[in-house]
C-alpha cells in the first residue's frame, strides 16, 4: 500500500506530452527559418538578375537578365546533380558546358570569374543570415 504525503504534487502525465509537443513546434519553427540550399540558390539567382554588371559567356557580353535566364535554365537542367549552393556555382555558373570557357562578370572596371563573384556573395549572404539568427 502506498501512502500519500501531503507535499507530493499530483502527477499529470498529459503535461509532459504537451511540453514535448511545444518543444517540437518551437524546434520545427526554428528549422523553417534556417537558410536552406534552395534559399541560397534563389538568392544567388536574384543577385545575378539584379546586378548592375555585364556577364561574359563565350566571348559575348550579356546583361543581367539574359545571364539570369541562361543560368536559371542551366540550373533547372542540372538540378538532380545540385545539392548545395556550391554545387550550383560549380555546375551551373562557372563555365560554358559547350566550350569550357569560364563565365566572367564585369562590374564597373572590374572583371572577375563569375564563380568567384558568386562565392563571395554566398559568403556575404551566409554571414548576414548568421547574424540574423543571433538576433532571434
Amino acid at each position: 500500500m502506498r501512502l500519500k504525503t501531503p507535499c507530493a504534487a499530483p502527477r499529470r502525465p498529459g503535461l509532459a506530452l504537451v511540453l514535448a509537443g511545444l518543444f517540437l513546434l518551437v524546434a520545427l519553427a526554428a528549422r523553417a527559418d534556417r537558410v536552406t540550399p534552395r534559399k541560397e540558390i534563389a538568392h544567388l539567382l536574384g543577385t545575378i538578375a539584379a546586378a548592375d554588371c555585364r556577364f561574359i559567356r563565350n566571348g559575348k557580353t550579356y546583361d543581367a537578365q539574359a545571364a539570369h535566364e541562361h543560368i536559371r535554365k542551366k540550373y533547372e537542367y542540372l538540378q538532380s546533380r545540385i545539392r548545395s549552393a556550391e554545387d550550383f556555382i560549380r555546375y551551373a555558373a562557372t563555365r560554358s558546358s559547350m566550350s569550357g570557357e569560364p563565365y566572367r562578370v564585369a562590374c564597373g572596371d572590374r572583371v572577375l570569374p563569375c564563380a568567384d563573384w558568386l562565392r563571395a556573395e554566398l559568403a556575404r549572404f551566409r554571414r548576414l543570415a548568421g547574424k540574423a539568427d543571433e538576433n532571434l
